[in-house]
């Protein structure tokens, strides 16, 4: 399966994670089907955000309170790696909920986006669509 992303997205994303250096940035990933169209940036609540996230619980509900009132879908989640690689990290695949969405990491200068599949996280591919 392939991934169609927004092009501000992915600049969103790279400008968020350059700027909570050294902590980990984190944010909802929008959009319709396998088409990621925006980017609800959150703040990292976890305690010890240089190594770990947690998406804001306050914005996971009202995103997914816009999407049940007719809004874009929470197709998944970002967070970057401010040292490693952009892969799961043991920790990751320890607190994934194995629900099927998507995660996008960013690190090293790269975006890498996976699935949170029942027993693993699979790569997926992905297309930069034109603004």
């Amino acid at each position: 399966m392939s991934l169609e992303v927004s092009r501000a997205v992915i600049e969103r994303m790279e400008r968020a994670a350059i700027a909570a250096q050294p902590e980990e940035a984190c944010a909802i990933l929008l959009g319709q089907g396998n088409c990621i169209s925006a980017l609800l940036e959150t703040r990292n609540v976890h305690p010890d955000p240089r190594t770990h996230f947690e998406i804001d619980p306050h914005a996971l509900i009202r995103a997914f309170k816009a999407e049940r009132s007719g809004g874009l879908q929470v197709i998944g989640y970002f967070h970057s790696h401010p040292s490693g690689d952009p892969s799961p990290s043991a920790t990751d695949r320890a607190m994934a909920a194995h629900d099927g969405k998507v995660w996008a990491i960013f690190a090293g200068g790269t975006i890498a986006f996976w699935r949170d599949n029942k027993d693993n996280f699979d790569t997926l591919s992905y297309a930069m669509g034109t603004d």
